[in-house]
């Protein structure tokens, strides 16, 4: 009861002001020429970094070439010209499947015993 009220909270389509937060982040990430699945740190998670390291070499380079574009746009204090702002697609997804499916495959293997596949390194 309490996850499906939380869910229908979180969805824009239910939610006016969920609607309102998805609508500036649209906006803004269209600004520099993101997805929104560029926000993720691979050095923050890393079921993340194996996710991309999974990922297809292709998707893998224009993520970066989108993640240097945006950084050499936000050095300058410009924008993307309008033109190209409205060809962007900020919310396609190229990496929610297969974060999901790291996320099972660690899970399955944590419920089995085994030990993880990569662990996280103190300096």
């Amino acid at each position: 009861m309490a996850s499906s009220l939380f869910q229908s909270f979180l969805n824009p389509s239910k939610n006016w002001f969920a609607a309102q937060h998805m609508k500036a982040l649209s906006k803004r990430l269209r600004k520099y020429g993101l997805r929104y699945d560029d926000l993720y740190d691979p050095m923050y998670d890393l079921d993340i970094k194996e996710a991309l390291a999974r990922l297809p070499r292709e998707i893998v380079d224009a993520r970066i070439q989108r993640l240097k574009r945006a950084m050499d746009l936000s050095m300058k204090h410009e924008y993307l010209p309008e033109d190209l702002q409205a060809m962007q697609t900020p919310f396609r997804s190229y990496l929610q499947d297969m974060l999901t499916l790291v996320k099972k495959e660690r899970a399955e293997r944590e419920a089995l015993g085994a030990l993880p596949l990569y662990q996280r390194t103190i300096p």
